[in-house]
């Protein structure tokens, strides 16, 4: 059995990813790399938020950005992200989103 402290990693993962903002982020950059402008206008955000939450999805290592001239591109940094968002949409169908109605995460 892991140890509650062993657990925290796991857990820094999953809460870096409980903010509807950066989730929509990350779901945004999977369709491909953005600048943070592409993320503003496509998202409905100021500037930044954008620019927050990209600074954490990056000091998680799960988002990364290339320079190119004076702009940045964000992409996903690991692909196993990927998985794991399609892992929690079949978990979600599974349980017909019964963890919206989960009166003890709100």
């Amino acid at each position: 059995m892991t140890s509650l402290d062993g657990l925290a990693p796991a857990a820094a993962l999953f809460h870096s990813l409980a903010d509807p903002v950066r989730l929509s982020i990350v779901q945004r950059l999977v369709y491909g790399e953005a600048r943070v402008v592409d993320l503003t206008r496509e998202l409905g955000l100021a500037q930044s938020t954008v620019s927050k939450h990209l600074a954490c999805l990056r000091g998680c290592k799960l988002v990364d950005y290339r320079a190119e001239g004076r702009q940045s591109f964000y992409f996903i940094a690991a692909p196993d992200l990927l998985d794991l968002l399609r892992s929690a949409e079949r978990l979600l169908a599974a349980t017909d989103r019964a963890v919206d109605l989960c009166p003890s995460m709100h």
